[in-house]
């Protein structure tokens, strides 16, 4: 009975905000500006990063690697709960459920170790600048990359295939996108093996990232405090602070999202802590790299510039 009631679960209900019902326009519009901005700010860093010389160096080459992946991490979720929350079909195809966890999944592990990369790129320019460029070449700058990109596709393949080996007899999905926990919630059977493979994965995305992004500023802290001039610490530290406010935010909302106790949040607060790591923390990137960052501003007044003579 189990396996028939699989094969006819053929798409789910996405409920999102269902509960907010007299809200919804609000919360349309509430979510469609900061999704409008993100959009514009990370394709605005990537045009900029391109066309400019100055920025041409392996930190800003990571930044527009970033502003990619987190554009479609983005496009993946956004437009589907903003077409939701003005009435359009809740409903969503099992291949298309599917596809959009893969895509998620691919996209959110990719921003996890292109930061840490960055991470080490903040390292080795403070901990070793006169051997930067020869560490940081083009070669390890790609490699890096792809290892990230790596990452994410093979972590998203194996956490989407043991999700949908499942059979499903329910087919409301308490949540706006197919988020691994509520799918699974769906399965008729025990879900406790899923449940620790996805706990493992979330470690070794969340953990080992944080951990090495943790070791790489504990080292430059240690060196930047051994500069002897106040400019040159002030200097060093503005250099790491956008990085760092973007970590912060980025792996602390994940971490309460994945690495906490199956059921101890509630379906609101549950929904509350995706709002900010779908829909706040891809904000924060270009945000944060653009205002906080002299050498990004200087860029972009440099194309305006151009643009208006």
């Amino acid at each position: 009975m189990k396996s028939e009631n699989h094969t006819l679960t053929t798409e789910f209900v996405l409920q999102g905000f269902s509960s907010f019902h007299e809200h919804q326009l609000t919360l349309f519009v509430m979510f469609l500006a900061p999704y409008i901005l993100t959009l514009a700010g990370n394709i605005i860093i990537v045009i900029i990063i391109r066309i400019d010389h100055h920025l041409h160096t392996p930190m800003y080459f990571f930044l527009s690697m970033l502003s990619t992946s987190e554009t479609i991490y983005t496009l993946v979720i956004l437009p589907r709960m903003l077409s939701s929350l003005v009435g359009l079909s809740q409903s969503i195809s099992l291949a298309g459920c599917a596809s959009q966890m893969f895509f998620f999944v691919t996209f959110g592990i990719t921003n996890c170790f292109l930061l840490t990369a960055m991470g080490y790129d903040r390292y080795v320019a403070i901990c070793h600048p006169l051997r930067y460029t020869v560490i940081m070449n083009r070669r390890v700058c790609i490699q890096l990359v792809w290892g990230a990109c790596s990452i994410g596709l093979i972590v998203a393949t194996t956490q989407v295939t043991s999700v949908f080996r499942l059979p499903f007899c329910a087919t409301k999905v308490a949540h706006f996108f197919c988020d691994i926990r509520p799918v699974m919630k769906l399965s008729c059977i025990d879900t406790t093996v899923n449940e620790i493979l996805t706990l493992i994965i979330s470690v070794f995305v969340l953990v080992v990232p944080m951990g090495l992004v943790f070791i790489s500023y504990v080292l430059i802290i240690s060196t930047i405090l051994k500069i002897t001039s106040t400019e040159g610490r002030k200097k060093a530290f503005a250099t790491c602070a956008s990085h760092l406010t973007v970590v912060i935010v980025h792996y602390g909302c994940a971490s309460i999202a994945y690495l906490k106790p199956k059921s101890e949040n509630s379906k609101g607060e549950d929904q509350l802590i995706s709002v900010t790591y779908t829909v706040i923390t891809p904000l924060l990137n270009p945000v944060v790299y653009t205002l906080r960052n002299k050498e990004a501003k200087e860029a972009l007044l440099r194309a305006i510039g151009r643009k208006l003579s």
